[in-house]
């Protein structure tokens, strides 16, 4: 039997060529024709655009945009989902579908030919579609584009699948394997936001094609807000255009992008870059289902205290990225040290240095099988339309599981397989920057710690003299947002000669403060502090401490910021000492 090939089709490659990157891919594949089964994934609930005079797009959603722009609708084009059952894209295909079928079928009722039951449409739309092939083999393309598809082969484990998963996961795969489709140019496009929520044995099919739909860049984004201009919709404040816009909104879709303008359009209310920015963090907040917050980057690393080596790395990388040199950057960051040396101010305040926005994991993690992987599908699809972007993940040793780990049924190992592939991906070099926080670097898997991850190790101390005390008082003081009054807090710090880090000083400050309020007082005195330090008890946990700072120590990548206590201990050395305390703590290793 003589192959149709589908290149002699009117979309050919000239065609595809002005669309975009993810359409030229599936084009690609398709003309090709060695696949029958297409699975269409990430930003796939936004508008999509087509360009149809220079630089003029139209925007539609992706049914239209799949059935219309990619495949012809002039062709017959076929729609299931579980709520609608199946459709058609126009009236003629879905009498032409019940007409040819109830001749075949006269004893069936006609409702059974577009049921919601998939394990029925299946059923009837094989033999609609094989009944329609021509049988002089000239072109005929036939489409099934089957949306939510994870409700039809949801992700898991096969034994928790239903009689009806079984069936769609096996009709599926012989679909995509079935030469008969081939040679008749039927093909199935499975519509899902993230492709870990459905069958894995599908996705990982050699026969199936996955293609990955993303957020829009700023161009589209400029173009989509000159046509709600055109329409007379956007409202700008003054000095703010659709460039200016569409340059501060990386991280939207269109849909977004149109619910802003509309509720500034209904508000009568004029986009500002302040309005802007608020509302660009609320959306991508709800679209990461609350799984990313913004962190507050309204500080530079002038307001860091101390930790000077790790400052000047830091600044050295900021003056790379403002130069445009990301080539020189590290994949991302593991900054260690023990509690309260202000890590994570740390890292918020490079973020404020290089004027990028910084988000923060949230507990992604979730009780329902499968939904852990899902959300985090989701997030990295949203960071890779954010970039440039600082990315925190605190308590890192805790949040990302490790490759080995056991008793969640896998979770953890796909977890640390998804996030490790994704830090390693060199597009983003510069564009997305890791920060993984935490105060045991030896419990981070070496697979996120090689070169290619997180590169570079800093660690931050406590405060090793008096005089670095006190520096971290005043500073700490400025943020207070109280007055204190100047007096040689110096002498305090040499009286009690107390070990603390940056996080006791702020904590003893917020005392003070309250103290001095109680008093109906606006400013911390010398007595306040002398007060709060008499009365200071040190913490229990000092062994913690002290396995903290060696194992920081360990996993440094440069000596120099190491305090100098530790500088003359030798690895084999802070081994053993490791070990023991690891043992009195009753850890293991």
């Amino acid at each position: 039997m003589a192959q149709i090939k589908k290149k002699n089709i009117p979309q050919n490659e000239e065609f595809f060529g002005t669309r975009p990157e993810w359409v030229r891919e599936l084009a690609k594949k398709y003309l090709a024709n060695t696949a029958n089964l297409y699975i269409l994934h990430g930003n796939i609930r936004d508008y999509l655009p087509h360009e149809e005079n220079a630089g003029e797009f139209v925007f539609d959603l992706i049914q239209r945009y799949v059935s219309d722009v990619i495949f012809d609708s002039k062709h017959i084009i076929a729609f299931y989902d579980r709520s609608i059952g199946v459709d058609f894209w126009n009236a003629e295909m879905r009498e032409d579908y019940k007409k040819t079928l109830k001749a075949k079928y006269p004893n069936v009722d006609p409702e059974d030919f577009i049921s919601t039951d998939p394990e029925a449409s299946f059923y009837y739309l094989e033999k609609y579609f094989l009944m329609k092939i021509p049988r002089d083999r000239s072109p005929c393309r036939m489409v099934l584009i089957i949306d939510y598809a994870e409700t039809v082969i949801p992700g898991g484990e096969m034994l928790r699948y239903t009689d009806a998963d079984r069936y769609c996961l096996v009709t599926l795969n012989r679909w995509a394997n079935n030469p008969m489709f081939s040679e008749g140019d039927i093909s199935i496009i499975l519509l899902t936001e993230n492709l870990v929520d459905i069958s894995p044995r599908l996705v990982a099919s050699p026969s199936t094609v996955k293609v990955n739909v993303p957020f829009p860049g700023e161009e589209l984004r400029k173009s989509f807000l000159r046509d709600k201009e055109r329409e007379g919709r956007l409202l700008l404040a003054r000095g703010v255009n659709p460039e200016s816009v569409a340059k501060v909104t990386s991280g939207l879709n269109l849909k977004n992008l149109e619910r802003l303008v509309e509720e500034s359009f209904e508000e009568d209310k004029p986009l500002s870059m302040l309005y802007l920015g608020q509302k660009k963090k609320e959306m991508i907040e709800n679209e990461a289902m609350g799984l990313l917050e913004f962190m507050d980057t309204g500080y530079s690393l002038d307001a860091v205290s101390g930790h000077e080596f790790v400052k000047k790395q830091f600044r050295d990388a900021a003056r790379a990225i403002k130069q445009g040199q990301l080539g020189v950057l590290p994949m991302g960051y593991l900054i260690a040290g023990p509690v309260g040396t202000g890590k994570s101010f740390m890292v918020s305040a490079f973020a404020g240095e290089i004027g990028i926005p910084m988000v923060k994991f949230k507990n992604f993690r979730s009780k329902w099988q499968g939904e852990t992987e899902s959300h985090l599908e989701k997030i990295l699809n949203i960071l890779k339309s954010m970039a440039p972007v600082a990315v925190m993940i605190d308590e890192a040793d805790a949040a990302l599981g490790d490759r080995n780990q056991e008793g969640d049924n896998g979770t953890s190992n796909r977890v640390f397989a998804q996030i490790a592939s994704f830090m390693g991906d060199t597009r983003y070099r510069g564009k997305i920057i890791w920060f993984l926080i935490t105060c045991r670097p030896d419990l981070i898997p070496i697979d996120l710690k090689r070169q290619g991850r997180a590169e570079e190790h800093y660690a931050l101390f406590y405060p090793e003299s008096d005089r670095e005390k006190e520096d971290l008082f005043w500073t700490l003081a400025g943020k207070l947002e109280f007055g204190v009054h100047k007096f040689p807090v110096l002498d305090l710090f040499k009286k009690y000669k107390l070990d603390i880090s940056g996080a006791e000083i702020e904590a003893m400050l917020v005392r003070a403060k309250q103290r001095a309020v109680m008093e109906n007082r606006t400013m911390i005195s010398r007595e306040d502090m002398e007060e709060i330090m008499a009365d200071y008890n040190p913490p229990f946990y000092e062994q913690e401490i002290r396995l903290q700072n060696l194992v920081a120590v360990l996993d440094c990548t440069s000596r120099r910021m190491v305090p100098k206590r530790f500088q003359d201990m030798s690895n084999t050395k802070l081994l053993s000492d490791i070990r023991e305390l690891k043992a009195i703590l009753g850890e293991r290793g």
